[in-house]
Protein backbone atom coordinates (compact mmCIF):
# COMPACT_ATOMS: atom_id res chain seq x y z
CA UNK A 1 0.00 0.00 0.00
CA UNK A 2 1.48 3.57 -0.89
CA UNK A 3 2.32 5.42 1.82
CA UNK A 4 -0.16 8.41 0.81
CA UNK A 5 -3.15 6.11 0.40
CA UNK A 6 -6.31 7.87 1.55
CA UNK A 7 -7.11 7.57 4.95
CA UNK A 8 -9.95 9.72 6.35
CA UNK A 9 -9.36 9.53 9.59
CA UNK A 10 -6.37 11.73 8.77
CA UNK A 11 -8.97 14.36 8.02
CA UNK A 12 -11.95 13.83 10.43
CA UNK A 13 -12.11 10.84 12.61
CA UNK A 14 -15.15 8.82 11.49
CA UNK A 15 -17.24 9.90 15.05
CA UNK A 16 -16.58 13.59 14.14
CA UNK A 17 -17.91 13.41 10.24
CA UNK A 18 -20.78 11.20 11.56
CA UNK A 19 -21.59 14.11 14.04
CA UNK A 20 -22.08 17.16 10.95
CA UNK A 21 -24.68 14.08 9.28
CA UNK A 22 -27.99 15.78 8.54
CA UNK A 23 -30.62 12.78 7.49
CA UNK A 24 -29.34 9.88 5.27
CA UNK A 25 -25.57 11.29 4.46
CA UNK A 26 -22.66 9.88 2.16
CA UNK A 27 -19.47 10.74 2.63
CA UNK A 28 -17.08 9.83 0.13
CA UNK A 29 -12.84 10.40 0.03
CA UNK A 30 -11.06 9.70 -3.30
CA UNK A 31 -7.75 9.71 -5.53
CA UNK A 32 -7.65 8.28 -9.03
CA UNK A 33 -4.14 8.15 -10.30
CA UNK A 34 -3.65 7.97 -13.71
CA UNK A 35 -0.29 7.31 -16.21
CA UNK A 36 -0.04 7.00 -20.21
CA UNK A 37 2.78 6.91 -22.03
CA UNK A 38 2.83 6.48 -25.93
CA UNK A 39 5.46 5.27 -28.29
CA UNK A 40 5.14 5.42 -32.01
CA UNK A 41 7.09 3.79 -34.02
CA UNK A 42 10.43 4.48 -31.34
CA UNK A 43 9.34 7.65 -30.80
CA UNK A 44 8.41 9.15 -27.17
CA UNK A 45 4.79 11.19 -28.30
CA UNK A 46 3.44 11.12 -24.78
CA UNK A 47 4.36 10.10 -20.97
CA UNK A 48 1.95 11.63 -18.50
CA UNK A 49 0.50 11.48 -14.99
CA UNK A 50 -2.41 13.09 -13.37
CA UNK A 51 -3.90 12.61 -9.57
CA UNK A 52 -7.39 13.55 -9.28
CA UNK A 53 -8.22 13.84 -5.53
CA UNK A 54 -11.09 15.25 -3.18
CA UNK A 55 -14.23 14.51 -1.39
CA UNK A 56 -18.07 14.47 -1.94
CA UNK A 57 -20.94 14.30 0.41
CA UNK A 58 -24.30 13.28 -0.91
CA UNK A 59 -27.37 14.52 1.39
CA UNK A 60 -30.98 12.71 1.07
CA UNK A 61 -34.09 15.05 2.49
CA UNK A 62 -37.69 13.89 1.90
CA UNK A 63 -36.85 11.92 -1.42
CA UNK A 64 -34.73 14.58 -2.75
CA UNK A 65 -30.67 14.64 -3.30
CA UNK A 66 -27.89 17.00 -2.92
CA UNK A 67 -24.76 16.37 -3.70
CA UNK A 68 -21.34 18.79 -3.52
CA UNK A 69 -17.61 17.78 -4.57
CA UNK A 70 -14.23 19.67 -2.98
CA UNK A 71 -11.12 19.18 -4.23
CA UNK A 72 -9.30 21.06 -0.89
CA UNK A 73 -8.74 17.72 0.52
CA UNK A 74 -8.89 18.94 4.68
CA UNK A 75 -11.02 19.10 7.65
CA UNK A 76 -12.41 22.15 5.82
CA UNK A 77 -13.18 20.64 2.74
CA UNK A 78 -15.00 17.70 4.35
CA UNK A 79 -17.11 20.41 6.23
CA UNK A 80 -18.03 22.48 3.08
CA UNK A 81 -19.13 19.83 1.34
CA UNK A 82 -21.25 18.12 3.91
CA UNK A 83 -22.98 21.30 4.34
CA UNK A 84 -23.43 22.46 0.69
CA UNK A 85 -24.97 18.83 0.06
CA UNK A 86 -27.72 19.63 2.66
CA UNK A 87 -28.29 22.92 0.94
CA UNK A 88 -28.83 21.51 -2.16
CA UNK A 89 -30.79 18.56 -1.38
CA UNK A 90 -33.03 21.42 0.67
CA UNK A 91 -33.11 23.40 -2.51
CA UNK A 92 -34.17 20.31 -4.65
CA UNK A 93 -36.76 19.30 -2.37
CA UNK A 94 -38.46 22.72 -1.63
CA UNK A 95 -39.30 22.76 -5.45
CA UNK A 96 -39.62 18.89 -6.12
CA UNK A 97 -40.47 17.45 -2.87
CA UNK A 98 -40.73 13.39 -3.35
CA UNK A 99 -41.60 12.53 -0.15
CA UNK A 100 -40.49 9.17 -0.91
CA UNK A 101 -38.99 7.07 1.94
CA UNK A 102 -36.62 3.78 1.20
CA UNK A 103 -37.44 0.80 2.79
CA UNK A 104 -34.71 0.69 5.89
CA UNK A 105 -31.21 1.82 5.62
CA UNK A 106 -27.99 0.21 4.60
CA UNK A 107 -26.71 -2.58 7.06
CA UNK A 108 -24.12 -1.09 9.53
CA UNK A 109 -20.66 -2.64 7.09
CA UNK A 110 -16.99 -2.17 7.05
CA UNK A 111 -14.94 -3.58 4.19
CA UNK A 112 -11.24 -3.29 3.01
CA UNK A 113 -10.45 -4.60 0.34
CA UNK A 114 -7.53 -4.67 -2.46
CA UNK A 115 -5.31 -2.19 0.01
CA UNK A 116 -2.43 -4.73 0.18
CA UNK A 117 -1.03 -4.06 -3.80
CA UNK A 118 2.29 -2.89 -4.37
CA UNK A 119 4.05 -1.54 -7.78
CA UNK A 120 6.90 -4.22 -7.95
CA UNK A 121 8.36 -2.24 -11.57
CA UNK A 122 9.73 1.92 -11.26
CA UNK A 123 8.97 4.12 -13.51
CA UNK A 124 12.42 3.31 -15.84
CA UNK A 125 11.59 -0.42 -15.65
CA UNK A 126 8.03 0.63 -17.28
CA UNK A 127 9.62 2.72 -19.77
CA UNK A 128 12.82 0.06 -20.53
CA UNK A 129 10.11 -2.60 -21.28
CA UNK A 130 7.98 -0.38 -23.61
CA UNK A 131 11.24 0.55 -25.49
CA UNK A 132 12.14 -3.00 -25.60
CA UNK A 133 8.73 -4.56 -27.09
CA UNK A 134 9.01 -1.83 -29.56
CA UNK A 135 12.80 -2.13 -31.05
CA UNK A 136 11.34 -6.09 -30.66
CA UNK A 137 8.55 -5.52 -33.05
CA UNK A 138 11.04 -3.32 -35.23
CA UNK A 139 13.77 -5.96 -35.80
CA UNK A 140 10.96 -9.23 -35.76
CA UNK A 141 8.70 -8.10 -38.35
CA UNK A 142 10.62 -5.69 -40.66
CA UNK A 143 7.06 -5.89 -42.96
CA UNK A 144 4.89 -3.43 -40.61
CA UNK A 145 4.25 -0.18 -41.64
CA UNK A 146 4.07 1.18 -38.62
CA UNK A 147 3.67 0.00 -34.95
CA UNK A 148 2.33 1.79 -31.53
CA UNK A 149 2.44 0.54 -27.85
CA UNK A 150 0.21 2.27 -25.39
CA UNK A 151 0.50 1.73 -21.61
CA UNK A 152 -2.45 3.03 -19.98
CA UNK A 153 -2.52 3.00 -16.01
CA UNK A 154 -5.16 4.00 -13.75
CA UNK A 155 -5.71 3.39 -9.79
CA UNK A 156 -8.64 3.78 -7.92
CA UNK A 157 -9.02 4.15 -4.60
CA UNK A 158 -11.71 5.23 -2.18
CA UNK A 159 -13.10 5.19 1.13
CA UNK A 160 -16.87 5.81 1.88
CA UNK A 161 -18.81 6.65 5.41
CA UNK A 162 -22.03 6.68 5.39
CA UNK A 163 -24.84 7.73 8.35
CA UNK A 164 -25.94 3.69 8.56
CA UNK A 165 -22.61 3.41 9.80
CA UNK A 166 -21.06 1.48 6.22
CA UNK A 167 -17.40 1.79 6.70
CA UNK A 168 -15.50 1.22 2.96
CA UNK A 169 -11.84 1.47 2.16
CA UNK A 170 -10.75 0.01 -1.12
CA UNK A 171 -8.36 0.34 -4.25
CA UNK A 172 -8.65 -1.18 -7.43
CA UNK A 173 -5.50 -0.92 -10.02
CA UNK A 174 -5.50 -1.57 -13.32
CA UNK A 175 -2.36 -1.67 -16.10
CA UNK A 176 -3.17 -1.91 -19.93
CA UNK A 177 -1.01 -2.42 -22.79
CA UNK A 178 -2.17 -2.04 -25.88
CA UNK A 179 -0.16 -2.64 -29.22
CA UNK A 180 -1.70 -1.54 -32.99
CA UNK A 181 -0.05 -2.80 -36.05
CA UNK A 182 -0.10 -1.78 -39.13
CA UNK A 183 0.57 -3.25 -42.50
CA UNK A 184 0.48 -2.89 -45.95
CA UNK A 185 -1.97 -5.49 -47.89
CA UNK A 186 -0.80 -6.87 -51.05
CA UNK A 187 -4.08 -4.57 -53.09
CA UNK A 188 -2.22 -1.44 -51.73
CA UNK A 189 -4.51 -0.46 -48.65
CA UNK A 190 -3.55 -0.62 -44.93
CA UNK A 191 -4.53 -3.40 -42.81
CA UNK A 192 -4.62 -2.99 -38.83
CA UNK A 193 -4.88 -5.44 -35.72
CA UNK A 194 -5.40 -3.41 -32.12
CA UNK A 195 -5.03 -5.88 -29.19
CA UNK A 196 -5.29 -5.13 -25.42
CA UNK A 197 -3.01 -6.83 -22.44
CA UNK A 198 -2.86 -6.77 -18.94
CA UNK A 199 -6.01 -6.00 -16.26
CA UNK A 200 -6.71 -5.55 -12.37
CA UNK A 201 -3.24 -5.01 -10.58
CA UNK A 202 -0.60 -3.05 -11.54
CA UNK A 203 2.03 -2.93 -14.29
CA UNK A 204 5.21 -5.01 -12.70
CA UNK A 205 2.12 -7.72 -12.35
CA UNK A 206 1.26 -8.46 -15.81
CA UNK A 207 4.73 -7.04 -17.59
CA UNK A 208 7.49 -6.87 -15.59
CA UNK A 209 9.93 -9.88 -16.47
CA UNK A 210 7.43 -11.21 -18.71
CA UNK A 211 9.35 -10.77 -22.15
CA UNK A 212 8.88 -14.01 -23.42
CA UNK A 213 5.26 -13.88 -22.64
CA UNK A 214 4.72 -10.52 -24.56
CA UNK A 215 7.07 -11.82 -27.69
CA UNK A 216 4.71 -15.15 -27.72
CA UNK A 217 1.97 -12.75 -27.99
CA UNK A 218 3.43 -10.53 -30.71
CA UNK A 219 3.80 -13.16 -32.56
CA UNK A 220 0.47 -14.29 -32.88
CA UNK A 221 -0.65 -10.79 -33.45
CA UNK A 222 1.10 -10.24 -36.23
CA UNK A 223 0.49 -13.70 -37.68
CA UNK A 224 -3.21 -12.62 -37.65
CA UNK A 225 -2.51 -9.35 -39.15
CA UNK A 226 -0.06 -11.07 -41.89
CA UNK A 227 -3.44 -13.20 -42.56
CA UNK A 228 -5.63 -10.27 -42.55
CA UNK A 229 -3.68 -8.58 -45.02
CA UNK A 230 -4.17 -11.37 -47.46
CA UNK A 231 -7.92 -12.12 -46.55
CA UNK A 232 -11.07 -11.44 -48.52
CA UNK A 233 -14.46 -8.99 -47.54
CA UNK A 234 -17.07 -10.75 -46.16
CA UNK A 235 -20.52 -11.13 -47.87
CA UNK A 236 -22.92 -8.80 -47.04
CA UNK A 237 -26.30 -9.95 -45.69
CA UNK A 238 -27.72 -12.24 -42.88
CA UNK A 239 -25.00 -15.39 -41.80
CA UNK A 240 -24.46 -17.74 -39.37
CA UNK A 241 -21.88 -16.94 -37.17
CA UNK A 242 -19.52 -17.80 -34.18
CA UNK A 243 -18.97 -14.86 -32.18
CA UNK A 244 -16.04 -15.08 -29.43
CA UNK A 245 -15.65 -13.75 -26.22
CA UNK A 246 -15.14 -10.45 -27.40
CA UNK A 247 -17.65 -9.77 -29.66
CA UNK A 248 -19.78 -11.54 -27.48
CA UNK A 249 -19.16 -9.41 -24.58
CA UNK A 250 -19.22 -6.09 -26.31
CA UNK A 251 -22.99 -7.57 -27.06
CA UNK A 252 -23.56 -8.64 -23.68
CA UNK A 253 -22.34 -5.23 -22.67
CA UNK A 254 -23.51 -2.60 -25.05
CA UNK A 255 -26.83 -3.95 -26.63
CA UNK A 256 -27.90 -5.15 -23.83
CA UNK A 257 -26.69 -3.86 -20.62
CA UNK A 258 -27.08 -0.83 -20.88
CA UNK A 259 -31.04 -1.37 -21.94
CA UNK A 260 -31.62 -2.69 -18.04
CA UNK A 261 -29.42 -0.14 -16.31
CA UNK A 262 -32.56 0.66 -14.56
CA UNK A 263 -32.41 4.77 -15.18
CA UNK A 264 -32.27 3.50 -18.41
CA UNK A 265 -35.50 2.15 -18.15
CA UNK A 266 -37.13 4.47 -16.65
CA UNK A 267 -35.86 6.55 -19.68
CA UNK A 268 -37.89 4.02 -22.13
CA UNK A 269 -35.16 1.52 -23.11
CA UNK A 270 -37.30 -1.45 -24.75
CA UNK A 271 -36.24 -3.97 -21.62
CA UNK A 272 -39.36 -1.96 -19.70
CA UNK A 273 -42.33 -3.84 -21.42
CA UNK A 274 -39.91 -7.00 -21.36
CA UNK A 275 -39.48 -7.85 -18.04
CA UNK A 276 -40.42 -11.45 -17.24
CA UNK A 277 -41.00 -12.28 -20.81
CA UNK A 278 -38.62 -14.10 -23.26
CA UNK A 279 -35.56 -11.66 -24.83
CA UNK A 280 -33.33 -14.47 -25.94
CA UNK A 281 -32.81 -18.09 -26.32
CA UNK A 282 -32.96 -20.66 -23.71
CA UNK A 283 -29.41 -21.16 -23.30
CA UNK A 284 -28.74 -17.73 -22.82
CA UNK A 285 -28.31 -16.40 -19.06
CA UNK A 286 -27.13 -12.84 -18.15
CA UNK A 287 -25.35 -11.59 -15.14
CA UNK A 288 -23.30 -8.68 -13.93
CA UNK A 289 -21.15 -10.06 -11.56
CA UNK A 290 -19.97 -8.22 -8.05
CA UNK A 291 -16.37 -9.23 -7.74
CA UNK A 292 -16.50 -12.99 -7.84
CA UNK A 293 -17.43 -15.24 -11.37
CA UNK A 294 -16.69 -18.97 -11.30
CA UNK A 295 -14.13 -18.75 -8.40
CA UNK A 296 -12.20 -16.12 -9.94
CA UNK A 297 -11.47 -12.60 -9.34
CA UNK A 298 -13.46 -10.32 -11.90
CA UNK A 299 -11.62 -7.94 -14.27
CA UNK A 300 -13.05 -4.73 -11.53
CA UNK A 301 -14.36 -6.10 -8.44
CA UNK A 302 -17.00 -4.35 -6.71
CA UNK A 303 -17.32 -5.05 -2.58
CA UNK A 304 -19.22 -2.23 -2.21
CA UNK A 305 -21.03 0.26 -4.20
CA UNK A 306 -20.21 4.15 -4.42
CA UNK A 307 -23.52 4.65 -2.12
CA UNK A 308 -22.99 1.89 0.49
CA UNK A 309 -24.71 -0.97 -0.67
CA UNK A 310 -22.62 -4.18 -0.48
CA UNK A 311 -22.89 -5.50 -3.71
CA UNK A 312 -23.72 -9.09 -5.11
CA UNK A 313 -24.65 -10.49 -8.38
CA UNK A 314 -27.36 -9.12 -10.92
CA UNK A 315 -28.94 -11.63 -12.51
CA UNK A 316 -30.33 -10.31 -15.85
CA UNK A 317 -31.81 -12.76 -18.16
CA UNK A 318 -32.06 -16.41 -16.90
CA UNK A 319 -32.73 -18.99 -19.70
CA UNK A 320 -34.05 -16.49 -22.24
CA UNK A 321 -36.21 -14.66 -19.91
CA UNK A 322 -35.02 -10.93 -18.91
CA UNK A 323 -35.73 -11.04 -14.98
CA UNK A 324 -33.97 -7.91 -13.39
CA UNK A 325 -32.29 -4.70 -13.73
CA UNK A 326 -29.61 -3.11 -12.45
CA UNK A 327 -30.43 -0.63 -9.96
CA UNK A 328 -28.74 2.19 -7.77
CA UNK A 329 -31.32 2.63 -4.27
CA UNK A 330 -33.82 5.28 -5.46
CA UNK A 331 -34.26 3.09 -9.22
CA UNK A 332 -34.68 -0.31 -6.90
CA UNK A 333 -36.89 1.45 -4.62
CA UNK A 334 -38.81 2.78 -7.61
CA UNK A 335 -39.38 -0.96 -9.15
CA UNK A 336 -39.80 -2.42 -5.67
CA UNK A 337 -36.60 -4.54 -6.49
CA UNK A 338 -33.54 -4.83 -4.33
CA UNK A 339 -30.15 -2.98 -5.28
CA UNK A 340 -27.28 -5.36 -6.34
CA UNK A 341 -24.66 -2.38 -5.56
CA UNK A 342 -24.58 -1.12 -9.33
CA UNK A 343 -24.16 2.20 -8.42
CA UNK A 344 -20.61 4.26 -9.23
CA UNK A 345 -18.88 7.22 -9.88
CA UNK A 346 -15.58 7.78 -11.64
CA UNK A 347 -14.36 10.62 -9.84
CA UNK A 348 -14.71 12.65 -6.54
CA UNK A 349 -16.63 15.43 -8.63
CA UNK A 350 -19.21 12.86 -9.64
CA UNK A 351 -22.31 11.29 -8.61
CA UNK A 352 -23.01 7.94 -8.21
CA UNK A 353 -24.92 6.69 -11.70
CA UNK A 354 -26.65 3.16 -12.26
CA UNK A 355 -23.40 1.21 -13.82
CA UNK A 356 -22.60 -2.13 -15.36
CA UNK A 357 -19.46 -3.49 -13.26
CA UNK A 358 -18.46 -6.66 -14.72
CA UNK A 359 -21.19 -8.22 -17.39
CA UNK A 360 -21.13 -11.62 -19.62
CA UNK A 361 -23.53 -14.81 -20.77
CA UNK A 362 -22.87 -17.62 -18.58
CA UNK A 363 -21.22 -20.28 -20.34
CA UNK A 364 -23.14 -23.97 -21.90
CA UNK A 365 -21.68 -26.83 -22.53
CA UNK A 366 -20.45 -26.65 -26.19
CA UNK A 367 -17.06 -26.87 -27.19
CA UNK A 368 -15.68 -23.98 -29.38
CA UNK A 369 -14.70 -26.14 -32.04
CA UNK A 370 -17.74 -27.99 -32.23
CA UNK A 371 -19.29 -24.87 -32.94
CA UNK A 372 -17.05 -23.94 -35.75
CA UNK A 373 -17.64 -27.77 -37.45
CA UNK A 374 -21.61 -27.07 -37.37
CA UNK A 375 -21.30 -23.97 -39.67
CA UNK A 376 -21.19 -25.27 -43.45
CA UNK A 377 -21.38 -21.32 -44.70
CA UNK A 378 -20.70 -18.63 -41.89
CA UNK A 379 -18.09 -16.65 -40.14
CA UNK A 380 -15.98 -17.00 -36.99
CA UNK A 381 -15.84 -12.91 -35.70
CA UNK A 382 -13.20 -12.61 -33.09
CA UNK A 383 -12.07 -9.20 -32.22
CA UNK A 384 -14.18 -5.98 -32.09
CA UNK A 385 -13.35 -1.97 -33.55
CA UNK A 386 -15.64 0.64 -32.25
CA UNK A 387 -19.66 0.37 -32.24
CA UNK A 388 -22.54 1.75 -31.44
CA UNK A 389 -26.10 0.58 -29.66
CA UNK A 390 -29.19 2.26 -28.37
CA UNK A 391 -31.88 1.67 -26.00
CA UNK A 392 -33.90 -0.36 -28.48
CA UNK A 393 -31.04 -3.14 -28.07
CA UNK A 394 -30.35 -2.28 -32.06
CA UNK A 395 -26.32 -2.08 -33.06
CA UNK A 396 -23.51 -1.72 -34.97
CA UNK A 397 -20.27 -2.72 -34.41
CA UNK A 398 -17.06 -3.21 -35.83
CA UNK A 399 -15.23 -6.76 -36.46
CA UNK A 400 -11.37 -6.42 -37.19
CA UNK A 401 -10.39 -9.92 -37.08
CA UNK A 402 -12.21 -12.60 -38.23
CA UNK A 403 -12.37 -15.61 -40.77
CA UNK A 404 -14.61 -17.55 -43.18
CA UNK A 405 -15.68 -20.79 -42.12
CA UNK A 406 -16.69 -23.41 -44.83
CA UNK A 407 -18.40 -27.45 -44.72
CA UNK A 408 -17.18 -27.09 -40.88
CA UNK A 409 -13.68 -25.63 -41.27
CA UNK A 410 -11.76 -22.57 -40.48
CA UNK A 411 -11.29 -20.67 -44.23
CA UNK A 412 -9.62 -17.68 -45.21
CA UNK A 413 -8.86 -14.45 -42.71
CA UNK A 414 -11.68 -11.58 -42.89
CA UNK A 415 -10.83 -7.57 -43.80
CA UNK A 416 -12.62 -5.26 -41.79
CA UNK A 417 -16.02 -5.79 -41.48
CA UNK A 418 -19.15 -4.88 -39.13
CA UNK A 419 -22.11 -6.73 -37.42
CA UNK A 420 -25.74 -5.37 -36.89
CA UNK A 421 -29.06 -6.35 -35.38
CA UNK A 422 -31.45 -5.76 -32.77
CA UNK A 423 -29.74 -7.43 -29.66
CA UNK A 424 -32.80 -9.35 -28.26
CA UNK A 425 -33.58 -10.68 -31.95
CA UNK A 426 -30.21 -12.28 -31.97
CA UNK A 427 -30.06 -13.38 -28.69
CA UNK A 428 -33.37 -15.65 -29.83
CA UNK A 429 -31.10 -17.31 -32.10
CA UNK A 430 -28.38 -18.40 -30.58
CA UNK A 431 -28.18 -22.16 -30.79
CA UNK A 432 -24.77 -23.36 -28.67
CA UNK A 433 -22.76 -21.59 -26.45
CA UNK A 434 -19.37 -22.38 -25.58
CA UNK A 435 -18.21 -24.10 -22.13
CA UNK A 436 -15.67 -21.19 -20.97
CA UNK A 437 -15.00 -18.01 -20.55
CA UNK A 438 -12.67 -14.98 -21.78
CA UNK A 439 -12.57 -11.55 -19.95
CA UNK A 440 -11.61 -8.14 -21.99
CA UNK A 441 -9.16 -6.38 -19.74
CA UNK A 442 -9.06 -2.92 -20.93
CA UNK A 443 -12.74 -2.25 -21.28
CA UNK A 444 -14.19 1.58 -20.16
CA UNK A 445 -17.75 2.55 -20.40
CA UNK A 446 -18.46 6.11 -21.28
CA UNK A 447 -21.92 6.30 -19.89
CA UNK A 448 -21.59 10.26 -18.80
CA UNK A 449 -18.73 9.39 -17.03
CA UNK A 450 -15.76 6.97 -18.01
CA UNK A 451 -15.83 3.96 -15.79
CA UNK A 452 -13.78 1.00 -15.89
CA UNK A 453 -16.02 -2.25 -16.45
CA UNK A 454 -15.48 -5.99 -17.49
CA UNK A 455 -17.09 -7.71 -20.01
CA UNK A 456 -16.17 -10.98 -21.68
CA UNK A 457 -17.98 -14.40 -21.95
CA UNK A 458 -18.19 -17.67 -23.86
CA UNK A 459 -18.35 -17.70 -27.79
CA UNK A 460 -21.83 -18.13 -28.87
CA UNK A 461 -23.40 -19.27 -32.14
CA UNK A 462 -26.51 -17.12 -34.00
CA UNK A 463 -27.48 -15.47 -36.84
CA UNK A 464 -27.04 -12.04 -37.79
CA UNK A 465 -26.23 -9.11 -40.84
CA UNK A 466 -22.99 -8.69 -41.39
CA UNK A 467 -21.97 -5.72 -43.48
CA UNK A 468 -19.63 -6.83 -46.50
CA UNK A 469 -19.79 -6.95 -50.70
CA UNK A 470 -21.47 -8.97 -52.74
Amino acid sequence: MKEDTIILQDLLSADQAKRQFIGETELRAQENTSRRIVLNDGTLLSNSQSVMRGVSARVRRSGSYGFASDSDYSPAGVERVLTHATENAGFLNGRRPLGKNYRGGRSPYKNEDGLRHAERASEADIMRTLTELDRHLKETYPKLASRRVIYSGLTMEKLLLTSDQVHSHTLTPRAILAVALYLEAPDGGMVELYNVFGGYGYFGDHFFEQETKLHEDMEKMYRALDEKAGGVYARGGRHTVVLDSDLAGILAHEAIGHTVEADLVLGGSIAGPNLGKPVASELVTLIDYANEAFGERCPVPITVDDEGTVAKDAVLIDEGQLVGFMHNRETAHHFDHEPCGNARAYEFTDEPLVRMRNTCIVPGKDKLQDMIASVDDGYYLINSGNGQADTTSEFMFGVTKGYEIKNGKIGRALRDTTVSGVAFDVLKTVTMVSDDLTWSCGGMCGKKQMIPVGMGGPAIKCEMNIGGRG
